[in-house]
């Protein structure tokens, strides 16, 4: 397994978290079982799923001769 395989593989499973997540949430607010104050808790989390550095990340490896970018024209 590459490193372009490894991020298919986290950047999948990032997405089924989130998935999962939101699920999990709308389940709670559909069964009306999650207070407003958590609600508000779990939104204004100051921890973002993503962050800046995975972005950077991301972009250096897409950059990179790993993963080249189909250039248009």
């Amino acid at each position: 397994m590459d490193n372009k395989d490894r991020l298919i593989l986290a950047l999948a499973a990032l997405l089924r978290a989130e998935r999962e997540t939101r699920g999990a949430l709308m389940d709670a607010l559909e069964e009306d079982s999650i207070s407003r104050e958590t609600l508000l808790a779990i939104l204004s989390d100051p921890i973002p799923v993503v962050t800046q550095e995975d972005i950077a990340f991301a972009e250096r490896f897409a950059m990179s001769r790993h993963l080249p970018i189909e250039r248009k024209g």
